[in-house]
């Protein structure tokens, strides 16, 4: 039996409840199976990304190579330890830091990776089983994208050019930066992309680089390749960063956690430290620098010197002093988010849990399981839904959007653990179509229109629409006249839709959405 919503409906409420939406005491407690999301990151349809079979079976880089053409589907061997190298490469790079094994990065400090030119997501998927989030970044490309299929694994991904512009991120964001023949010239235009994987590193941060380049025998033989290693080599000695280990193809650098490292090089040495007006923590669009940025930020603590995961994710009143956040406001988000999920799942489970078709390699499951893999939260402010969703046992990640028209509260979120990306929502975001299977946001609309905004509301909503796979779900909340302005947008866009009423604020509701499946019609 089919359990959509029906489409254009308003002002009613999802459950039979007489207390309405929001009343916990009539809500019934799910189980723990019920709450169990699953993710899968191993199987694909061919069908869902733009690669050819001849693409699969040529594709030859270190972390592109485990796929399988199996008919319709694109099996990834991150399951198959006999096949799949990445979990060796991965204890190799703990090893050179000095660890047992990668289930140790976390004891460290590293919770939060950049992979740059991740290949097809292979080692973000083997390190999320150790509580590791892997953001891959990538060029866009026509077809064979890393960043598409990484999304379609499940995993965290998104549209960046590392050469053109600054990232997206703040200065300090991420525990470890990784290369792994990711084709990026880090000896070029005399180190700067060096300069920008320094900027966004944390200190006490590693730095790794898989390369032929590396390699001390091969590059002896080629006076060129050894004059790019010996610069690179040189340049990151510069930046502060000390080599902890050499093996293979592999270095791995380990970022000062002391900013008087950089007083105490010689006088005049290259790069400077930024001017105050040149290290900013909202990097949108902004140019590359020659200077060291991050080390006049608050935020300017090493990664050993945080507290481990989880506990990261809820800092302490000297840390959100940091980020001008006071505790009252943060325990305040959290409560509200951690309610608000629960009745957001006590209100979709007769839908999102069942009627849906299996994923590829899966067995038929026995309903109710979750389909949810990621979500979309256009306006994350603190980064609370995320946090609530983890609490609640949803297996999913979170991409955490900041809008560049409201507070950048971006380094708490990453601060946090969490992985997310400042944004201007009147551009298309960087990412392909049909890669979120929920998209939220908590009052956007009012912030936008609250802006002399350059886009309308259609505008953002066919972004949404582009952004949401078939039959994903859309939850937005705030206030009622612009849900009632957003409800005939959805039905325009032939949404199922539905407007809930919120009992404890009579001025606010929320819209529920869910993007229908359409199949193409055969002659």
């Amino acid at each position: 039996m089919s359990r959509h919503l029906h489409r254009g409906t308003s002002g009613g409420r999802f459950s039979g409840n007489s207390q309405g939406f929001w009343d916990d005491s009539q809500m019934k407690e799910r189980t723990e199976n019920e709450d169990l999301d699953i993710i899968r990151k191993d199987v694909i349809w061919v069908a869902n990304v733009k690669i050819t079979a001849q693409e699969v079976l040529t594709s030859g880089s270190l972390t592109k190579r485990m796929m399988m053409l199996e008919e319709e589907q694109i099996s990834f061997r991150s399951a198959s330890l006999m096949f799949d190298g990445v979990e060796d490469y991965s204890h190799q790079i703990a090893e050179m830091i000095g660890l047992r094994n990668e289930s140790n990065f976390i004891h460290v400090g590293v919770r939060t990776i950049l992979d740059i030119g991740c290949g097809y997501g292979s080692f973000g998927a083997h390190l999320f089983s150790k509580q590791l989030l892997t953001m891959c970044i990538a060029n866009y490309e026509a077809s064979g994208s890393q960043v598409q299929l990484t999304l379609e694994r499940g995993l965290p991904a998104m549209i960046s050019s590392f050469t053109s512009k600054q990232l997206p991120y703040p200065s300090l964001s991420f525990d470890m930066v990784h290369c792994a023949r990711c084709g990026i010239d880090w000896d070029q235009k005399e180190g700067i992309y060096l300069i920008e994987a320094n900027r966004v590193l944390r200190p006490g941060g590693y730095f790794v680089w898989t390369s032929p380049l590396t390699n001390s025998q091969a590059s002896l033989r080629n006076k060129e390749n050894q004059k790019r290693w010996n610069f690179v080599r040189s340049f990151a000695e510069s930046l502060c960063w000390d080599m902890l280990s050499q093996q293979d193809e592999t270095v791995v650098w380990k970022k000062t956690s002391k900013k008087s490292c950089y007083g105490s090089r010689k006088s005049g040495s290259s790069p400077s430290i930024c001017s105050k007006a040149h290290d900013v923590e909202s990097p949108y669009y902004r140019p590359l620098e020659s200077c060291i940025g991050g080390t006049q930020s608050r935020r300017w603590i090493p990664i050993e010197g945080r507290p481990t995961w989880p506990s990261r994710a809820n800092p302490s009143s000297n840390e959100l002093a940091i980020y001008g956040v006071s505790p009252e406001d943060f325990a305040w988000d959290n409560l509200n988010w951690n309610s608000a999920v629960r009745n957001y799942w006590s209100l979709l489970s007769p839908l999102i849990f069942s009627d849906h078709p299996k994923r590829p390699g899966d067995e038929d499951p026995s309903p109710p399981y979750n389909m949810l893999r990621n979500v979309l939260d256009m306006n994350a402010r603190f980064g609370g839904f995320n946090s609530a969703l983890l609490e609640g046992g949803k297996s999913v990640w979170v991409m955490n959007v900041v809008p560049t028209s409201g507070p950048n509260t971006l380094p708490l979120i990453l601060d946090r653990g969490f992985v997310g990306v400042l944004h201007d929502w009147c551009e298309a975001f960087p990412t392909y179509p049909r890669t979120y299977d929920m998209v939220h946001a908590e009052g956007l609309l009012s912030l936008e229109t609250d802006q002399q905004r350059r886009c309308t509301m259609l505008d953002l909503f066919s972004e949404i629409d582009r952004l949401l796979r078939p039959e994903g779900w859309v939850i937005l909340r705030d206030t009622a006249s612009l849900i009632e302005i957003a409800r005939a947008l959805a039905t325009r866009l032939k949404w199922d839709a539905r407007v809930v009423e919120i009992e404890s604020n009579s001025n606010e509701r929320l819209l529920i959405c869910q993007k229908p499946f359409f199949k193409k019609q055969t002659n």
